[in-house]
């Protein structure tokens, strides 16, 4: 399992995942989608799960449902 946290930028012209700078933790991901209905938070579990090349159902977020940072689980093989 790996757990990363991540700043949320919903209602971005185009969908992308950074990863941290040098000697920072915090990614950062731009997402198309505003933050209605859960979408920001489909479309970032997406982007996550295709940075990381894993299924969308292997990538949780654990806590920040509602706010733009979040701790995101990502299960793998192990």
């Amino acid at each position: 399992m790996r757990r990363i946290e991540v700043k949320v930028k919903p209602q971005s012209r185009t969908s992308t995942l950074t990863p941290p700078s040098e000697g920072a933790t915090l990614w950062h991901a731009h997402i198309k989608s505003p933050p209605i209905d859960g979408k920001a938070n489909a479309e970032l579990i997406a982007l996550v799960a295709q940075h990381f090349h894993c299924r969308k159902a292997n990538v949780s977020i654990k806590l920040g449902g509602s706010s733009r940072t979040k701790w995101v689980d990502i299960a793998t093989g192990d």
